[in-house]
């Protein structure tokens, strides 16, 4: 689900600002030398077929490097054929005996995932940004995609593709080729690959490097939605089944999920329960050592969510006369025992903890033929992973600048009641109602009030907001915050609150006031905290998980953030949120109730031979570089 016309702006404007330093006073920067590092979401890179493979009762076969992921046609002319070479062994991740799978390469493989004439248009989101990029003049090697295969778990990853030690070729190699730093740009499960990679990282670079090594290859991090307490609909598709949009069966698209390693690698967890990695006695003069330890701190037993809105699982099971059907709940209450003697149904609630350290897995497996080895992956996968436990809370990342971005303000789902279907597995279980925070209250399904914690406004349509706003942990005591309009405006609407006192894992909520029908952003700064860093939050009404990356606001903003960070007669440490005007032509349009183009400061008529409406005549007064600059 990663996107990437974001740093083709980016990229646009280091053009801009190569052709502005030939010819602007003060610009003396290569700004050419930068490179943008782009790290896919799940399910956002093709697959490609490495077998030879007959369907039969189809006329349609998979050949080597035919098209796997995804290919709708194949998919509804031959299901079974098209499933083999999508699932993996569930039990050691190596492939299916008949089809084999394996990640495309470069741009074609994260730029449009079905091309067609139309499936094309439905399933590319940054292919037209990239001819943008293009005709900008912006060079081949200036934007780097690094596809990995989304099905695998973060070890495996290693062990098979060896995708790490190629990543870090990668931003050896652009630094080489190029003579800067990278940009990264990672979006939804992007992010948590990239975490790995840099806990994988000091590994192999010795500690005393490993600042330096990051420093010299890294100049930002931009962190797109990322789920960084996991996501709820991780639960979805492990359960009962997350189509993605395709034209399968639940239960066929959780046979396939669960057969991925990467199945857990975003299920939600605690804030307050992390992992001794048993590799820090290499950063700790050797103190640690042994097996990995899970502890929690005191909150998690003071709060019943482990920090979420509320119970995330709550699941019906069937009845039983025995204890001894029970083998794995010997930490369920004995007051969830008693209705279990009397041979009732039972229900159980299992908070964020109890999900991730495989509490709720053990509780069903009586009654699930898959929780067992779910169970299995878990342990071996992700909490014995002897780099990183990924379902343990992030630090800031040791970069200079990182910004985090995510969508707000949208009904986000943040827990599910399931019970027994009566079919059999993969069909066993039903979602019988929905939890969703949104408006400040949690509501389910029905449209009735949820009891628990809600937080100041909702997440994105998919990753709940506590999940997004963890990188609020990352700000200093002092932040200074502004809200301003979405779309162009004149200031009018700007508002500031500087020096706002922040405590440490405790949320900032603003005091300020929106008008109705008016879409903001709100930023959270701080470049003090940190010498030498600076570190931004930015919060986007209404911008939704798998589409934020295609935001025209989100493009600008980061297009301006950078022309500012870069630019050496900057006189602030972030770009001014003063005004917002076109930057583009086509941001130009013209106003039919004044007769005129829009912004007349910024634009002008100024026909074309080929125009054919106003709108498209209304062209920017000045060039490109002209208009930034007034954002200095």
């Amino acid at each position: 689900m990663t996107k990437k016309p974001l740093l083709c702006s980016l990229l646009l404007l280091l053009a801009v600002l190569a052709v502005a330093g030939a010819t602007s006073p003060g610009v003396e920067l290569d700004y050419s030398k930068l490179s943008g590092i782009i790290i896919p979401g799940f399910a956002s890179t093709q697959l490609r077929a490495w077998s030879i493979l007959d369907c039969p009762y189809s006329p349609l076969d998979f050949n080597p490097l035919d098209l796997v992921w995804l290919d709708t046609t194949k998919l509804l002319s031959a299901v079974n054929c098209w499933l083999k070479c999508m699932v993996l062994d569930p039990h050691n991740q190596t492939d299916h005996p008949d089809c084999k799978s394996r990640p495309d390469s470069g741009l074609s493989g994260i730029t449009e995932l079905d091309p067609g004439y139309i499936t094309g248009p439905l399933s590319s989101v940054w292919k037209e940004w990239i001819k943008w990029c293009i005709e900008f003049g912006i060079e081949a090697n200036a934007i780097i995609a690094v596809p990995y295969d989304w099905r695998l778990s973060p070890a495996m990853l290693e062990e098979r593709d060896l995708y790490f030690h190629k990543l870090k070729l990668t931003f050896e190699t652009a630094y080489k080729l190029r003579g800067g730093p990278s940009i990264v740009f990672a979006h939804s499960l992007g992010n948590h690959v990239f975490r790995y990679f840099l806990e994988w990282l000091k590994l192999e670079i010795a500690p005393k490097h490993y600042n330096e090594w990051l420093d010299q290859h890294i100049h930002a991090y931009f962190a797109v939605g990322a789920p960084f307490l996991g996501a709820i609909e991780t639960i979805e598709a492990t359960l009962s089944g997350f189509t993605f949009g395709l034209p399968i069966s639940e239960g066929t698209a959780r046979l396939m999920f669960n057969s991925f390693g990467s199945a857990l690698w975003m299920l939600p967890f605690s804030k307050y329960c992390r992992t001794d990695n048993k590799y820090w006695k290499h950063f700790s003069g050797g103190r640690h050592a042994g097996q990995p330890t899970y502890k929690c701190d005191e909150q998690e037993f003071q709060s019943n969510f482990s920090g979420w809105p509320t119970k995330i699982i709550n699941i019906e099971i069937p009845s039983t006369h025995a204890f001894d059907a029970y083998p794995s709940f010997s930490e369920i209450p004995e007051s969830n025992l008693s209705s279990m003697e009397c041979g009732l149904p039972t229900q159980l609630s299992f908070s964020a903890r109890e999900i991730s350290d495989g509490t709720f897995f053990k509780a069903i497996e009586d009654y699930d033929p898959d929780s067992k080895r779910m169970l299995q992956l878990l342990q071996k996968s992700y909490l014995g992973d002897p780099v990183l436990n990924p379902l343990t809370p992030w630090e800031r990342p040791p970069i200079k600048n990182v910004f985090c971005i995510y969508g707000s303000d949208s009904k986000t789902k943040v827990g599910y009641y399931f019970a027994p279907s009566g079919k059999p597995y993969p069909d066993n279980w039903i979602i019988t109602d929905v939890m969703y925070e949104f408006e400040g209250s949690l509501i389910s399904r029905s449209g009735t009030l949820v009891e628990g914690k809600i937080g100041p406004i909702s997440g994105d349509e998919t990753v709940p907001y506590l999940s997004l706003s963890l990188c609020k942990d990352w700000l200093g005591p002092k932040v200074n915050i502004t809200r301003a309009p979405q779309s162009e405006h004149d200031g009018s609407d700007v508002q500031i609150q500087l020096n706002v006192e922040h405590h440490h894992e405790e949320d900032i909520v603003p005091k300020m006031t929106r008008l109705p029908r008016v879409k903001y952003i709100t930023y959270y700064e701080d470049s003090e905290s940190l010498p030498g860093k600076r570190t931004a939050v930015w919060e986007l009404d209404k911008a939704n998980h798998r589409n934020i990356v295609r935001s025209p606001v989100l493009m600008r903003e980061l297009w301006l953030e950078m022309w500012h960070d870069i630019h050496p007669d900057a006189k602030l440490e972030f770009v001014t949120k003063a005004k917002r005007g076109p930057l583009r032509h086509e941001d130009c349009y013209w106003d039919y109730g004044k007769a005129r183009c829009a912004w007349p400061d910024y634009c002008e008529y100024r026909y074309v031979f080929g125009d054919v409406h106003l709108g498209q005549s209304c062209r920017l007064r000045y060039t490109t570089a002209e208009v930034l600059s007034h954002y200095l």
